[in-house]
């Protein structure tokens, strides 16, 4: 795994290495390692400790809380009815915000020091080792910090008594999102739509990775023209 002035050494501590990369940082991440296997990332216990997460942690976490907003919105007089509406449609902004979280941010094209070692942490490793169980959804502490900057947000957006169901919609649509990711990596789906949702995912790792940006829906990269080609479409082309 060498660069043209640095060779990454996977034994050690990752994250303060891959800046060294520079600008053959983007070929080596996208480069991906097929292990299960869970790369250490800091010499810290409690800075590693820090960046695993077991799938079943972001429902037992994240769901209490969406519901407490759902609930808080019922309780400042808003009809059942259009708190469950209002739910959905805060999940379905998620699947926006999650199509716009991948292609703008995660996939930053990146040459520096500190640019590389923002990227990896964020989404790099992901790509580097793909089917690593322990790096593939947030971890609390990370997913706090982004719900309290869109918690801050909807308060400008939305009104006192529909800001805490969008909110709490949103965490529902998260919860979906990051549940969807592992399970297209790691689950064996009998159902055909799944299926297709898995191989659309696996082929942003394997094979057009600066397209199909899109987790839960494909619906996205429709909408702005990045829904990858398939192999027939490309040898017919």
């Amino acid at each position: 795994m060498a660069g043209k002035e640095f060779t990454v050494d996977l034994s050690k501590p990752l994250v303060f290495q891959v800046g060294h990369l520079g600008e053959t940082y983007q070929e080596w991440v996208h480069t991906p390692i097929v292990t299960e296997e869970s790369p250490r990332f800091f010499e810290s216990d409690f800075m590693e400790m820090l960046t695993r997460t077991v799938w079943w942690v972001v429902p037992v976490v994240w769901l209490p809380v969406a519901f407490y907003f759902i609930r808080m919105s019922y309780t400042m007089g808003l009809a059942l009815p259009l708190v469950v509406a209002l739910s959905v449609v805060g999940a379905f902004v998620w699947t926006f915000l999650e199509y716009c979280f991948h292609r703008f941010l995660f996939h930053l094209d990146t040459n520096s020091y500190w640019g590389n070692t923002f990227h990896y942490l964020i989404h790099g490793c992901h790509h580097k080792h793909p089917m690593d169980g322990l790096r593939l959804v947030i971890p609390p502490a990370e997913a706090a910090i982004l719900a309290l900057m869109f918690w801050n947000l909807y308060g400008i957006l939305f009104t006192l008594s529909t800001r805490p169901v969008m909110f709490g919609g949103g965490l529902i649509g998260y919860v979906l999102y990051d549940m969807t990711h592992y399970y297209v990596h790691h689950g064996q789906p009998t159902r055909q739509s799944i299926k297709s949702l898995k191989k659309y995912h696996l082929n942003h790792h394997f094979r057009i990775q600066d397209k199909g940006f899109g987790i839960t829906t494909t619906l996205w990269d429709r909408v702005f023209g990045t829904l990858p080609k398939t192999k027939a479409a490309d040898k017919k082309s």
